[in-house]
């Protein structure tokens, strides 16, 4: 029994092959983290090329005194999928035409047009956005363009698919409204 406990100690305070331990434990956990700031990294990447996307959108739109319609909406979809290197399916688009009135202290929908999943605003939902549009004189209008794209990052570690969203608010440039070619 001496023997057998000599023998234990003596294993337990060799230190010969304990690198090689470590490193077959660590390897793994630096590897992870590489993964996980790199996936990181692409998520904020991709929420800031969508932003600069959707920026881009409101900007186009903002410049337009023609009526806008269907095509016009749809080429807009296709720009965002082209601009954050995405497919047609996985982005949306929302352009809608904001008007104030000061008397009522209300903000109401002109249009609301939208391709992709997302539905176009209401009269009611465009009440329930006062806190994102901005102070703004009696009759003055703004376009809301809001963008959605679908993100899946590249490696799973903890991150999980979502959707990136984007409110973006621009006054007409050329022309005190924009408007939508059935109105």
């Amino acid at each position: 029994m001496k023997r057998l406990i000599t023998n234990m100690r003596s294993f337990r305070d060799d230190e010969r092959g304990s690198i090689a331990v470590e490193t077959v434990l660590i390897v793994p956990v630096l590897f992870w983290a590489y993964l996980s700031m790199f996936a990181i990294f692409d998520a904020y990447r991709q929420h800031s090329i969508n932003q600069k996307a959707a920026y881009t959108i409101g900007d186009i739109i903002s410049r337009e005194t023609t009526p806008l319609d269907t095509a016009y909406l749809n080429g807009t979809r296709e720009i965002l999928a082209y601009l954050t290197s995405n497919q047609d399916s996985n982005v949306a688009v929302r352009v809608t035409s904001v008007k104030y009135d000061e008397v009522n202290d209300v903000y109401k929908r002109d249009w609301s047009q939208a391709k992709g999943w997302q539905p176009a605003l209401s009269n009611n939902q465009v009440k329930e956005l006062r806190h994102l549009l901005p102070v703004m004189p009696h009759n003055e209008r703004v376009m809301v363009v809001e963008t959605f794209v679908k993100y899946d990052p590249p490696f799973a570690t903890g991150l999980r698919e979502r959707e990136i969203e984007n409110f973006v608010f621009t006054r007409p440039r050329y022309a005190p409204r924009v408007l939508w070619a059935s109105e």
